[in-house]
Parts: structure tokens; sequence; C-alpha cells
């Protein structure tokens, strides 16, 4: 009987042992991915349909710039949705939302939720991720963070040379990292990702010739 109870006891001991090992889930993380997820697959969306507008009001230079940030956002959307899942969560369904205006408003559309996503959105997120200790979530929130402000740039610069009629200064084309949607002027690539050191064969360029 002695020995049946110190085994009923050992046994006890040994499920709590374990029970106390597992690691809470990280509940502000993947509420953070899934906004992140949203944010990111509505703007890719919405830059997709800026680039078609801004290819109606003949600017092409402006089109390619939407069209290579719609991939990169979806590049995002596409790492924060493997990191989730890896978690064990699964994305809700939903339809983005969006509005199409004047080439120039769309042009401040995209710098004020570039502006939002690098000086509030993407810091807190990685302020969570990194307190939970989500490494995957950690490097998703950082490429996608690093690529905003270089989006942020590119749009202010687009929207600052269509005020002043130099649009011809503006990139030709643009340059896509597959695997972390890092962003370049096709004219000053690196042979690696900045980033994610994945070798400049590997991206996606956009440019006239593309866009034919």
């Amino acid at each position: 009987m002695m020995n049946l109870q110190k085994l009923l006891i050992l046994s006890l001991v040994s499920v709590m042992a374990f029970t106390g090992c597992e690691q809470p889930k990280p509940i502000k993380t993947i509420e953070n991915l899934k906004a992140g997820i949203k944010g990111e697959t509505t703007a890719s969306a919405r830059y997709s349909a800026f680039s078609q507008k801004a290819m109606e009001e003949g600017s092409a230079s402006i089109a390619l710039l939407f069209e290579a940030a719609s991939k990169s956002e979806a590049i995002h959307a596409s790492n924060h949705t493997n990191v989730l899942e890896k978690l064990g969560e699964k994305m809700e369904d939903f339809k983005p939302e969006f509005e199409v205006k004047s080439k120039a408003e769309n042009l401040q559309t995209a710098i004020d939720g570039e502006s939002y996503e690098v000086a509030t959105m993407y810091p807190q997120f990685l302020a969570e991720a990194t307190t939970e200790k989500v490494e995957n979530a950690v490097k998703s929130f950082t490429w996608a963070f690093d690529t905003e402000k270089k989006h942020q740039q590119f749009y202010t610069k687009a929207l600052q040379e269509l005020a002043s009629n130099t649009e011809c200064t503006l990139p030709i084309g643009y340059a896509v990292c597959p695997v972390c949607g890092n962003t370049y002027n096709l004219a000053d690539v690196n042979a690696k990702c900045a980033f994610c050191q994945t070798p400049k064969e590997k991206f996606i360029n956009f440019n006239l010739k593309s866009a034919v």
C-alpha cells in the first residue's frame, strides 16, 4: 500500500511539474499578428488599386511604386500568417476595405498609413513580442517595420515630386525581396538584402517593361 501511495504521489508531482513548465500563450502577440495580417493584407489590396489609378492618371513611376509596395505588404502578411500558424492559431476571414481617390490623395493616404505603422503600431508589436519572447514574431515585425520606413520615404518623395511637377526624377523601377519584403530603388540594389541576406538575383523587379 505504501509503495502504491508513493507511486501516486510521484505521478502527481510529475504532472504538476510538467504543467508548470508549459509556456503561457502569447496573447498580445497573437492579437498583434492578426492585426498585422489584416493591416498588411488591406495595404496590399489598397496599393494595388492605387497603382491602377496612378496608371490611369498617366503616372507610371508612381504606379510602379504602389505595385512594388503592394507586393511587399503581401509578403509581410504572409510572414505574419506563418508565425501565427506556428503558434497554433488561425486568421479569421475578412474583407479589405479602402477608398481610392486621386493619385496625390492616395499618396497622402499611404504616407499616413506608413507613418502610423512606423511611429506607433510596429514599435508596440515589437515591444510586446519581445516581452512574450516570441522570436519569430519579433523577426517578422522587424522586417515589416524596417520596410515601412523605406515605403514612407518613397511615398513622401513621390508626393513632393508630384507637387513640384518633377516626377521624371523618381525611380524608374523597384526591387522587392521575396523573403522579407524589403523594397529598393531598382538603381540602388544591394548584392544581398540588407534585412535577411537574400541574394539580389531572387528579388522581384518592377519596372516599366514589367508594367507593359
